[in-house]
């Protein structure tokens, strides 16, 4: 399942992930995953909450991103969660650019059952199609 957290930039956007993040990480059976692009919440983010800053990977760009993220649920069978703040910022493109990662994402969501929560900085009405099925 992918799940969207959606909004004008400065609007809370992170801090709900990370609340989302954190309240999922009391009950979760599997493991936790935290993908951002810089250190700012690092300490905000749940110690059972695997955090990674893609700057520490050199990750850049839509396919580097979705390499990443197949290796993270590749290396272990055990994640339940991934939260993905600033899916957009992260591959340096505009989320309207966005179908095949959110095609990916999908995927990987179905076939090993992890939920996947991203953050996107637009209004609803600037969300693609492709994005609000996930609403």
């Amino acid at each position: 399942m992918i799940k969207i957290i959606y909004g004008p930039k400065g609007t809370g956007k992170t801090k709900q992930l990370i609340s989302a993040a954190n309240a999922a990480a009391e009950d979760a059976k599997g493991l936790s995953v935290f993908i951002t692009d810089n250190k700012r919440c690092m300490y905000d983010v749940a110690r059972n909450i695997r955090f990674i800053d893609v700057k520490d990977w050199a990750i850049a760009g839509e396919e580097a991103l979705c390499g990443f993220v197949k290796g993270v649920a590749a290396c272990n069978s055990d994640h339940e969660y991934i939260y993905i703040d600033g899916v957009a910022r992260i591959s340096g493109k505009k989320i309207e650019e966005l179908a095949g990662i959110f095609f990916m994402l999908d995927k990987i969501s179905a076939e090993n059952d992890i939920t996947i929560t991203i953050t996107c900085s637009c209004t609803e009405a600037e969300l693609p199609d492709f994005v609000k099925k996930y609403l």
